[in-house]
């Protein structure tokens, strides 16, 4: 193509450059700029071949984040129960969400999408009772995988609330339903198996903590009481394997947590081709342990992280998990070298979209989404191609995204807040949820 020729579709596009481009799919780009047409990136360059287009100084350009296992409508439940036993905790939980209404879980979930949004994440697979999640994500401009839970042990009745709860929701390129067996405590492998017969993307809680092997192998403990609710039997293996021994574990399943598990099970993970969301802080301030985060990307198991919700996670920003990830990691190794900010950084973009099963989102190269986030790099400057992932990383959180676009389209800018009358509603939400005495909701079956 002649230069010119060049010059003027360059020109066409829409430009925005920084002082740093991380690609992801390859090496930071200094004074960078990426090339956006019809909501995906055209190229990936220096600013001088390109143009500055939008020019974002002091700043790196990156790929939006993804966020593969978090709960939106939770912003009412800082707090609830923190000390608690795992089984106490969520008991206490569950008890006091019998008080919010679709209309509650609505409002609570546009509230959760736009802290995602605030801290340059774009994508997001969000665990919920009702798809208020798919109808917030839609609204905010955000990609999505909406999950949306099953329990208990009747098959029939399960696909029936899901049917029922999605109803009036239609799924579109950037937003699609999932379906969440809860976990291998609160339903059963019938209703797991309904699960996958709707031939959507799945989503589960599994092996995330020792009250939930000590139910499994053993049934007691605090989540005797729960899984009884739910009409679920003890197989009296671990989580894993007793996915394994049902047939369960299959290709694109996205568990959460992982925590409790062996050599043998990661083995199993990974053979069996399921992915795993990674929340090391939830699972810290739950006292559930750390998961071996670097035995299962060892292992060749698919990685991303995930915020979880906000009763066990102090915010939605999935950069403090970057960090709490890298951390954690070298503790439990005992290895400085055991995850990188620049290792933190592809688990929290491309890792994530290969473990929620999503192409076109997680790199900023041609064809993809053109979804990326700038991050201020002000008192950070000046950097090297060799520091600059780990310096982003380091200092990269909601108090520095500068801007956030999904497709191309502007959904974030600094300063910009949630609607008052959703603020409204999250704080009448939270003074109902506090007030409320616990139910009988776990006592035994009617």
């Amino acid at each position: 193509m002649p230069d010119r020729a060049r010059e003027r579709e360059v020109r066409a596009l829409s430009v925005f450059s920084a002082d740093w481009v991380l690609p992801v799919a390859g090496p930071p780009i200094e004074d960078g700029a990426i090339a956006v047409a019809e909501g995906r990136v055209v190229a990936v360059g220096s600013a001088a071949e390109l143009g500055e287009g939008r020019r974002f100084r002091g700043a790196a350009i990156v790929p939006g984040l993804a966020n593969v296992h978090v709960h939106l409508d939770s912003p009412a439940d800082a707090g609830l129960g923190d000390g608690l036993p795992f089984g106490d905790w969520l008991r206490l939980l569950a008890e006091r969400h019998q008080v919010l209404d679709d209309a509650d879980r609505h409002a609570l979930a546009r509230v959760g999408a736009y802290h995602c949004l605030a801290a340059g994440t774009t994508t997001v697979c969000d665990v919920s009772q009702t798809a208020a999640g798919a109808f917030a994500c839609a609204e905010a401009g955000l990609r999505a995988t909406a999950y949306v839970e099953l329990f208990r042990d009747d098959p029939v009745a399960a696909r029936e609330r899901f049917e029922q709860r999605t109803a009036g929701f239609e799924p579109s390129a950037a937003v699609r339903l999932g379906v969440s067996p809860h976990s291998p405590y609160t339903a059963t492998p019938a209703v797991w198996e309904t699960a996958y017969e709707l031939g959507l993307p799945v989503s589960a809680h599994v092996a995330e903590s020792p009250d939930e092997v000590e139910f499994t192998t053993h049934g007691t403990g605090r989540l005797a009481g729960v899984a009884a609710f739910a009409g679920v039997a003890s197989s009296g293996l671990t989580p894993v394997r007793a996915l394994a021994a049902a047939g369960l574990l299959r290709p694109g399943l996205l568990a959460a947590h992982c925590v409790q598990v062996d050599e043998e099970e990661i083995g199993l993970l990974a053979g069996s081709e399921v992915a795993v969301a990674h929340c090391p802080r939830a699972n810290a301030a739950l006292g559930c342990g750390i998961a071996p985060l670097r035995e299962l990307l060892d292992a060749g198991v698919a990685v991303g992280l995930g915020t979880d919700g906000l009763g066990s996670a102090p915010s939605l920003d999935l950069w403090d998990e970057l960090r709490a990830a890298v951390a954690f990691a070298r503790a439990r190794a005992r290895d400085p070298e055991a995850l990188s900010g620049a290792d933190a950084l592809r688990l929290a973009t491309a890792g994530g979209a290969r473990a929620a099963g999503l192409g076109g989102v997680g790199a900023l190269e041609p064809f993809a989404h053109a979804d990326f986030a700038v991050v201020s790099l002000a008192g950070v400057l000046p950097l090297t191609g060799s520091s600059v992932a780990d310096a982003v990383v380091a200092v990269g959180g909601r108090e520095r995204i500068l801007a956030t676009y999904v497709g191309g389209v502007l959904r974030y800018e600094r300063g910009q807040e949630p609607e008052a009358g959703l603020l409204r509603a999250v704080e009448d939400a939270r003074r109902r949820m506090l007030a409320g005495a616990e139910t009988e909701l776990f006592s035994p079956r009617r």
